[in-house]
């Protein structure tokens, strides 16, 4: 099974990538299943019913999000409604929606994990017993499980994908939005990269204008809205081959895709 993440789309111009891109990446990587979060994708901040919608139309699979999943309030009835549609499984009992999810493609059973870290994040519950809760219930339900880790901390997302190693096919990190470049198999065959990115503009910072968001590094104060950089627009994420006999993975390769590819013509690999 070859499992496509996309990072955190922001706001309008991720959308707008997903929407030309995700079908010919699907395609070229020949990939059966699409994990995207999308937790920034209204306007940079929260997700809405016609967004999932949207995403759902274009064959996305699961979509994951994060602690921004909470700021748009007519997403809450959707959380409890939409399966395919999770919000970070760690948050106390008692908030609407599901941290985990259970898909068939081509005959595979597919488990997607959402969970949230705790250090430089709100104070919610422990993501490690979480995972340990979610897995023992998924005992026998899925043949391929795999992890949208939203946290700030690298060192939390290491400590993690460490922990489950040889128990789930791969453990992504999302929420910085900066892509880095540690992607491996780890020794017990559980995929890892501590960040997947963005999808939107890299031409801003992490995602937003840079324009509205250097004044806040400079005055220490909030000034105007956020609003997502519409520059230099690329999907980014993993692409993930696991094994539905091992439920481990085999491989795992990072993509950066140009959104200028399509508009020159000259998409594919290179």
């Amino acid at each position: 099974m070859r499992i496509l993440f996309v990072a955190d789309v922001i706001g309008n111009p991720g959308r707008r990538v997903v929407k030309q891109l995700l079908r010919l990446v699907r395609a070229q990587w020949r990939a059966d299943a699409v994990v995207l979060n999308g937790e920034n994708a209204a306007g940079g901040f929260g997700i809405t019913p016609e967004i999932v919608a949207e995403f759902l139309a274009l064959d996305v699979h699961v979509i994951t999000t994060g602690n921004h999943v909470w700021d748009k309030k007519e997403i809450l009835p959707l959380l409890d409604r939409e399966p395919r549609l999770l919000r970070p499984a760690n948050y106390p009992p008692g908030n609407p929606g599901r941290g985990l999810a259970v898909v068939e493609v081509g005959g595979v059973r597919l488990g997607v994990l959402n969970l949230q870290g705790r250090t430089f994040m709100p104070p919610i519950d422990d993501p490690f017993r979480a995972a340990d809760a979610l897995l023992a219930g998924l005992q026998g339900q899925a043949e391929v499980v795999v992890v949208d880790f939203h946290a700030e901390a690298t060192s939390e997302k290491q400590a993690l994908q460490r922990y489950l190693d040889g128990r789930v096919a791969a453990v992504v990190g999302t929420h910085t939005h900066v892509q880095t470049a540690d992607e491996r198999v780890l020794p017990h065959g559980t995929a890892v990269i501590t960040d997947l990115g963005l999808t939107g503009g890299l031409g801003g910072i992490i995602g937003m204008k840079t324009e509205l968001s250097l004044p806040r590094q400079l005055l220490v104060a909030r000034g105007e809205r956020m609003q997502p950089a519409d520059d230099d627009l690329h999907l980014q994420g993993v692409l993930v081959e696991a094994d539905p006999n091992t439920g481990l993975a085999r491989s795992i390769e990072r993509l950066s895709v140009p959104y200028a590819r399509v508009l020159e013509g000259r998409f594919g690999k290179q």
